[in-house]
């Protein structure tokens, strides 16, 4: 009587398995996040820092409950995230435009290469001055360094998709005699909106960056501004209190950047390698 043959598990059977019965990554992560409120509540508690310099975090909870019932903390709030969210828009058609209209020209291209390069690295940080000569502390001022950061972010991407498009692709559609508006819509666009939807996450986290330090540094209302004033006037748990809530914030823009790539190109094979894996 012969023995059946065995037959070799597929490679990385078991490394899968293994996986899946492991803890959960949601899991791993909260249990993270609970260590760090750990950390927070016992260093000062066991005098490794000054409670002055950092106060447990039991106080920063209850100074942001103090908050979330301030009818001044929900002012910030909204200001910090219109702010946001009117940079990031004229970044972003700003950028898609500049960079399909410079992409598609080659000499265009070629002419503003150097002039992008050199503009591209200038911190956003160096024009406060500039935005405060032109609007004072108003909101304009950090408008200005909230579109300058941003725009840079998608303009680099959306010039990297167009030159990406399949020359075999383009050159059909102008055999095809294709109008420039068909060869947008039908060419260039398909091949470009991964790389849009990169300088927007990009450009989302750098608008939030620049929002708030705008608010910190110019005093344009906001959340940003709120943290100088309360670390001015010595509220230190509360000013601990409004930086959890700016990560809170950061946090929610990452997630939500990232639910719209993946909508947005839910057609896209590398989206969809990532759903059903």
């Amino acid at each position: 009587m012969t023995a059946a043959p065995m037959t070799a598990a597929p490679a990385g059977t078991d490394t899968r398995s293994r996986r899946r019965r492991g803890i959960p990554t949601g899991v791993l992560g909260l249990a993270g996040f609970a260590g760090l409120i750990l950390l927070l509540e016992l260093l000062p508690r066991i005098g490794a820092v000054h409670a002055r310099f950092l106060p447990p975090f039991s106080e920063m909870a209850t100074a942001l409950t103090g908050e979330l019932s301030s009818t001044a903390f929900w002012d910030a709030l909204v200001a910090t995230l219109r702010g946001w969210a009117i940079g990031l828009a004229v970044a972003m058609a700003t950028g898609v435009a500049a960079g399909f209209l410079i992409g598609s020209v080659p000499a265009l291209r070629a002419a503003t290469s150097s002039t992008i390069e050199f503009l591209r690295p200038i911190p956003s940080v160096a024009l406060i001055p500039l935005a405060v000569l032109l609007f004072g502390s108003d909101m304009r001022s950090t408008l200005l360094l909230v579109v300058y950061a941003s725009f840079w972010q998608v303009l680099v991407q959306v010039l990297y998709g167009v030159v990406d498009v399949d020359p075999i692709a383009r050159d059909t559609a102008r055999s095809y005699r294709f109008s420039r508006w068909r060869q947008v819509r039908t060419v260039l666009w398909p091949t470009a909106l991964p790389y849009v939807m990169t300088g927007f996450r990009l450009a989302a986290a750098v608008a939030l960056i620049l929002e708030i330090t705008g608010e910190l540094i110019i005093g344009s209302p906001g959340l940003g501004n709120a943290i100088a004033v309360a670390q001015s006037s010595g509220a230190v748990a509360t000013m601990y209190a409004l930086v959890i809530v700016t990560g809170v914030i950061g946090v929610g823009v990452n997630l939500l950047a990232r639910l719209v790539e993946r909508w947005v190109l839910r057609w896209h094979p590398s989206v969809r390698r990532e759903v059903t894996s």
